[in-house]
């Protein structure tokens, strides 16, 4: 038997992330001891063997307007990834990691070639675009769905998918340690003489140099504004820096605060969202999966976005759910707020943090509703993707065996 062959592509980060535990959860699969897992991935997947042909980064684009802009340097990458895998290295099985803008595309090709597809994260059929379905039914052999609810829209399509359950549910305790997380970052910040009490906020303007562009001004204001509501007490505000070249501006913006007020506390941490999420109080965080991750550290939040006009006004036209944000998604209605575009001024979102801060009743309710959906996410998400994908290698060696 030829050794198996896995061709994976994840367009960012987030999908890095998502496909290293997939990628880990395969190499303790006996038979898939002597896999060839290759494609376009990070440095997670790279850590679990994983040969990244091309790099990521070309993929990592946000937003209408933005991806026109790289979109020349996206087409030439998408043929030649096509090209390759048709002919000089073909795969037994394409195992998309979300990008569905990117993927879906080299999906149909492959396909129509007879390569079996799965596709690990449905794209938002359930919130944006509902007609790229007939797409995907072109595309995919099955899809793997993170959400409970996605398997019954596929279902009604068609397409058969399975329900593997979001990473992050296992990744994170269903039960937070905020004392104990407050003590690590105290630690980590050397807080010797002024520890994390007090009021905790963790602000998360994004993960883009876009967002920190077009968010973090906003979202700083807003600090300022609330440390002016609560005068006297005691208040920190935590920042993950998501990676190294979004720390100048975000040390510029807070050097502009500290000026105006040095007595607002405000600490830069590179990385540990995870840990600032578990520490904080309430949370003032845009729009994407990090709101999730708040949800899933039962966190009252604050959920914002800006983007510019022009794709603010084809989102707007294309979505028919009334908010954004993966909680109220998950849960079906508004269980945090969302101010987003014009809504998002510095007063609106103080008063909405300050809406939790005194409401500790709603806050509780909150996190019995977000404690069910942990549990509900919470699956061997790792495992049952590489088990698919070993079915699927499986199934096409017998078949050429048998031919």
């Amino acid at each position: 038997m030829d050794l198996p062959k896995l061709a994976c592509v994840a367009g960012e980060p987030s999908g890095d992330l998502l496909a290293a535990p997939v990628l880990s959860a395969l190499n303790q699969i006996p038979d898939m001891a002597d896999l060839e897992v290759y494609g376009i991935g990070g440095p997670l997947m790279q850590a679990q063997g994983f040969r990244s042909d091309w790099p990521m980064e070309t993929l990592s684009v946000r937003g209408y307007v933005e991806a026109i802009q790289q979109l020349p340097a996206i087409l030439r990458l998408r043929k030649e990834l096509i090209h390759t895998l048709l002919t000089e290295n073909r795969p037994d099985v394409y195992l998309g990691i979300d990008a569905p803008d990117f993927n879906l595309g080299v999906e149909m090709q492959l396909r129509k070639a007879g390569i079996p597809i799965l596709h690990f994260v449905s794209p938002s059929i359930w919130a944006w675009r509902a007609g790229r379905i007939k797409k995907i039914a072109q595309a995919v052999d099955r899809m793997l769905c993170i959400f409970p609810f996605e398997t019954a829209i596929y279902e009604r399509a068609g397409i058969a998918a399975t329900y593997v359950g979001h990473p992050l549910a296992s990744d994170i305790p269903l039960q937070p340690d905020t004392s104990g997380a407050r003590q690590k970052l105290s630690q980590l910040l050397h807080l010797s003489t002024d520890k994390l009490d007090g009021t905790v906020v963790a602000v998360l303007p994004g993960s883009r140099g876009s967002e920190i562009e077009l968010i973090a001004p906003i979202f700083f204001d807003t600090m300022a504004v609330l440390a002016n509501k609560l005068k006297g007490q005691k208040l920190h505000f935590l920042i993950p820096v998501a990676t190294a070249r979004l720390r100048a501006p975000l040390e510029t913006l807070k050097s502009q605060l500290q000026n105006q007020y040095p007595e607002i506390q405000i600490h830069l941490i590179d990385g540990q969202a995870d840990l600032v999420l578990e520490a904080a109080d309430v949370v003032l965080i845009a729009s994407g999966t990090a709101t999730l991750q708040a949800a899933l550290w039962k966190k009252p939040m604050v959920i914002s976005y800006k983007v510019p006009w022009l794709t603010g006004q084809i989102m707007k036209r294309q979505g028919y759910l009334p908010y954004v944000g993966l909680p109220n998604i998950l849960c079906g209605e508004f269980v945090v707020p969302e101010l987003l575009q014009n809504e998002a001024t510095p007063e609106a979102l103080a008063n909405a943090l300050m809406t939790w801060l005194e409401n500790p009743n709603k806050v509780t309710q909150l996190k019995s509703r977000f404690t069910e959906m942990h549990e509900t996410l919470r699956r061997p998400t790792g495992l049952l993707v590489a088990q698919a994908v070993n079915h699927e290698i499986q199934s096409k060696h017998a078949q050429s065996k048998s031919k």
